[in-house]
């Protein structure tokens, strides 16, 4: 049975990644290391998790001694590592916190990796998830590659550039069998509500303002997380060592654009009067740094391993708020630090 370890598996990405390998590959163990931070939740994953081929193991990557005994009594033969500290504002204000997660965790799990399988690599791979953002900001035109150069302008971003760095650098000194995939804005269910799709799904809901960087105008590309972890099952089965593939949605919005469709549609949902939410939008202060656009050239993970998208952003948004106002306990939970109370339940 192969043993599959996926970092950061209770997070918003790694859950759906999680429950699409357990579900998909009965023939695969599955270990889900998570360190249970504020964006770690168990809740995510209770439709697996007494799935025969799937276990949870609390522990946090920068531990170096932890992660090495387990690599020793796994022996996992393959990693998708997700785990890590994601959200620009809160690296804004402590980015320590980022090179510890981001950059010495990748570390610790390479060197485990590397430690354990020596130069018997064969049918083993080391698959990094990273992000778009390092690739810096855009003009009004123009796409990132796999071969843009890197220019990160956040501590969050730089946290990142700098594991996919160690990552290819392991791959060219230590001939680890690695891959990376890039990825833009992710939205979906059970992305903990700091982000900007789930902020103001709960502030509409309970009529609070919708802060607005600046005038808006900040352009993102938009990818359904499901469709992302179907990106990663492709990249990790086909795709080659050593290769970089960059995942995107195809889906371009202005923040303030996609802002006025989100209060449009949740204004139906909640059998409001038509621009009620609309009238709750408030523009804030900038934040430092802020990238002016963002859009991925997915051509390459299409054109050479058959993936892509598989819903446009407005189906994708209806089925996000639906999921949302659907779940509501789980939104109060995460909103409240309750879902912190589950690991204790479940694990005492």
């Amino acid at each position: 049975m192969l043993k599959l370890l996926i970092t950061g598996g209770c997070g918003f990405i790694g859950s759906h990644v999680v429950r699409l390998f357990v579900e998909k590959y009965p023939d695969y163990h599955i270990y889900n290391l998570d360190a249970l931070t504020y964006a770690g939740n168990l809740e995510n994953l209770v439709d697996v998790e007494s799935n025969s081929n799937y276990t949870f193991i609390k522990g946090d990557i920068i531990d170096e001694a932890f992660v090495n005994k387990l690599f020793e009594d796994y022996k996992f033969d393959n990693v998708i590592h997700l785990a890590a500290e994601s959200h620009v504002d809160r690296s804004i204000e402590d980015p320590l916190a980022f090179v510890k997660t981001n950059v010495i965790g990748t570390m610790v799990l390479l060197n485990a990796f590397k430690n354990l399988w020596k130069n018997n690599f064969n049918n083993k791979r080391f698959y990094h998830i990273s992000t778009d953002e390092v690739y810096g900001t855009l003009g009004e035109t123009g796409l990132f590659t796999e071969s843009t150069s890197y220019d990160p302008n956040s501590p969050y971003s730089a946290s990142k550039a700098s594991s996919d760095h160690f990552v290819r650098a392991y791959g060219e000194t230590y001939g680890l069998p690695y891959i990376i995939t890039n990825c833009s804005n992710n939205y979906g269910p059970n992305q903990f509500p700091e982000k900007l799709i789930p902020l103001f799904i709960n502030n509409i809901i309970n009529n609070k303002p919708l802060p607005v960087y600046g005038d808006g105008n900040y352009t993102r590309d938009w990818l359904y997380v499901v469709d992302h972890a179907r990106a990663i099952d492709v990249a990790f089965h086909d795709g080659v060592n050593g290769e970089t593939y960059n995942i995107g949605g195809f889906n371009e919005w202005k923040n303030i654009d996609l802002v006025k469709l989100l209060c449009a549609q949740m204004d139906i949902e909640l059998g409001r009067p038509e621009g009620t939410s609309e009238n709750l939008i408030t523009f804030v202060k900038d934040r430092p740094g802020h990238d002016l656009r963002y859009a991925i050239d997915a051509s390459k993970i299409k054109n050479e391993l058959g993936w892509e998208p598989s819903l446009i952003f407005e189906e994708g948004l209806k089925k996000t708020i639906h999921w949302y106002l659907n779940n509501e306990e789980w939104l109060n939970n995460v909103t409240s630090g309750e879902y912190q109370n589950y690991y204790q339940k479940q694990y005492n």
